[in-house]
């Protein structure tokens, strides 16, 4: 049952509402909204539902239909994010737990924990327990298995999961594991789940050899019954009449899940295949349609494999399929991020001369908006970000000091390069140091009762416009106007409540501000993308680098600028950017900026920098940074 209180509600009593509903012996889980704020009451309910309407405080009382309470959307609105050291599961970047079967021995699995790290891992799988169909089989090496999986933590910074398959191991799951997973076999294992629950640790729940989804899902609640809330649900394949593959990988439970429940979904491609050439196609799959995260079976050698070798990838061929991620998942609104773990560290640190302060990140417009979407899907929703007013406003709070990173939008690939602020990038004596790339999906957002043919007035930014020229020409009629940004535009309508007006933004702005989407996906072109760059004082950031921007001029001779471009062709460097800038104080003379794909801050380039600055008049170096998902930290 949902308990919707009052708005004018006090602390005191919400706090006398719940002493009361826990006196009957009822969980209560407590879930703060935009607006209202709602009680999970779970128990068995011996009264009318009427009479918790009459209670102080309680506006209204819905019984919740499923059999399964705390899992439910329900219950729980919005998506549970589940974390695992500085790992976010469930969040706008993608997770890949990577590694083999079982723990075999520990210079094998070191190797295999620095293969999968290098290549985008954030957490380490490996069997110290394996419950095998045959007793002849390899059964794991126990607490040894369990002290090399601590060791592949202190060693690579990746959190571990391993399954336990019984109560009695409780304790050393306690001392050595992030992530405890309950196996297939074990999904309807009830002490077990009830177990698990009371440990308190996350939990990666696999889905029965034959289970439907409401017995997965009440075993869940197994484990939220017992007060742990931290639960991921995995799906590994199912048992049908199909022999050719192991088992048959359910990815219509993606959707089914998402829309029952709030707990994130991983899926395992590996035992749901049981062949390693079917193992990538399915995790591309499972990514488009929509999965939080894959658990990806990696070994140096599967040949020699103690368990589920011919399912296991070759250390290359993950770096492949990560490689296959990278594209595909701005796709669908997630990112891989090959500096997870590097730029989670980092961002904790103190910033120099502000205390215990972590790092800040500041942005332009209001949260909602493609900007702050953009941050969070770089740095996390664990980094404090906070908003500006201007593009100007995110440079001098960065130069200043008062914000150690910020992100901007650079370039859109249907309207083209955002000038202002390359010519920002010009005045301030600041690097870029990062970049992520976010697909733009427009939606028209309006009030619930608001039909197409009553609207009257658009409210958006001046490019969103553009990038939905056709729909809008569509309406000849609408008032088109301008905001600094689109969730503020989303703001606007919900503030003003006419029926007549609408916005167009992203899904995250409709849902922040409670409105509808009354039609998805109006931009012009499906392959809409905008380009972002992290941008900070000094070089803060520093992992990989494998692009690098400037800023230079050439004299006004026949030839000039074509100097400065066989340099970059006699030293094999591709320029992926070249744009010219007019300079605003000498009118008819230009500026040009260039991309190109390589790490001009090594000092193996140093070379090539002193030749542009013998042919050209101007030149700045705006700094080298990981490309796309490979942030230079």
């Amino acid at each position: 049952m949902i308990l919707v209180l009052s708005k004018g509600i006090s602390r005191e009593e919400k706090e006398q509402l719940k002493d009361m509903l826990r006196s009957e012996d009822y969980l209560i889980k407590e879930i703060e909204g935009v607006e209202e704020t709602i009680l999970g009451v779970v128990g068995k309910i011996q009264r009318d539902i009427r009479y918790f309407e009459t209670l102080p405080g309680v506006d209204k009382a819905i019984p919740i239909s499923k059999p399964y309470k705390l899992v439910s959307r329900e219950l729980h609105p919005k998506p549970s994010i589940i974390h695992v050291g500085d790992v976010a599961v469930g969040g706008d970047r993608l997770v890949v737990i990577a590694g083999p079967c079982g723990v075999e021995d520990r210079k094998r699995t070191l190797e295999i924990a620095r293969a999968v790290r290098k290549c985008g891992a954030v957490l380490f799988r490996g069997g110290a327990f394996k419950p095998r169909t045959s007793p002849y089989s390899f059964q794991g090496l126990g607490e040894e298995g369990l002290k090399i999986l601590s060791e592949v933590r202190d060693e690579t910074g990746m959190g571990v999961v391993t399954e336990m398959t019984s109560p009695s191991q409780a304790d050393l799951m306690m001392k050595y594991v992030d992530v405890v997973q309950i196996g297939a076999r074990n999904m309807q294992n009830f002490e077990l789940l009830k177990c698990v629950g009371r440990l308190g640790k996350p939990v990666l729940l696999k889905r029965g050899l034959s289970a439907t989804i409401e017995e997965w899902l009440m075993s869940a609640e197994y484990i939220l019954s017992e007060g742990n809330d931290q639960v991921m649900l995995c799906e590994r394949g199912i048992r049908t009449f199909e022999r050719y593959t192991r088992n048959t990988l359910d990815l219509t439970a993606v959707p089914v899940i998402k829309k029952l429940t709030h707990l994130p979904i991983i899926i395992d491609p590996s035992h749901a295949t049981g062949i390693r050439e079917m193992v990538s196609p399915m995790a591309r799959a499972a990514i488009a349609a929509g999965a939080d995260g894959l658990t990806i079976e990696v070994h140096t050698e599967p040949e020699k494999a103690l368990s589920d070798g011919p399912q296991s990838l070759y250390p290359e061929q993950f770096e492949q399929l990560m490689r296959d991620l990278y594209v595909i998942a701005p796709v669908v609104g997630k990112q891989v991020d090959y500096a997870y773990l590097e730029k989670a560290a980092l961002l904790k640190r103190p910033v120099k001369d502000s205390g215990d302060l972590p790092a800040r990140v500041v942005y332009h417009g209001v949260p909602g908006s493609f900007s702050h979407k953009a941050g969070l899907q770089f740095f996390g929703s664990e980094v404090p970000l906070q908003n500006c007013s201007s593009f100007r406003e995110v440079f001098e709070r960065v130069e200043n000091g008062n914000a150690t990173l910020g992100i901007i939008p650079v370039e859109n690939s249907l309207t083209g390069s955002i000038h202002e602020n390359y010519d920002l990038l010009l005045e301030y004596d600041l690097k870029i140091v990062g970049e992520v790339t976010l697909r733009i999906k427009h939606h028209l957002i309006g009030h619930e009762n608001t039909s197409m043919e009553e609207i009257e007035r658009v409210y958006s930014h001046p490019q969103v416009f553009q990038q939905c020229r056709e729909f809008l020409a569509q309406h000849p009629s609408w008032d088109l106007v301008s905001c600094q940004d689109t969730a503020t535009a989303v703001r606007r309508v919900k503030e003003n409540n006419n029926p007549r007006e609408v916005a167009i933004a992203s899904e995250e702005a409709g849902e922040l501000y409670q409105m509808k989407i009354l039609k998805e996906g109006i931009e012009t072109n499906p392959r809409n993308f905008t380009r972002f760059v992290v941008i900070s004082k000094n070089e803060l950031l520093t992992s990989p680098r494998n692009k690098s921007s400037l800023i230079y001029s050439v004299s006004d001779t026949p030839g000039a600028l074509y100097e400065t471009l066989k340099i970059f062709a006699d030293n094999h460097i591709n320029l992926v950017k070249l744009e010219s800038r007019p300079i605003h104080s000498k009118p008819w003379e230009y500026l040009f900026y260039a991309d190109l794909e390589v790490d001009l801050s090594h000092e193996d380039h140093a070379p090539l920098l002193e030749q542009l600055k013998e042919k050209a008049e101007f030149l700045k170096f705006l700094g080298s940074y990981g490309k796309g998902g490979n942030a230079g930290l």
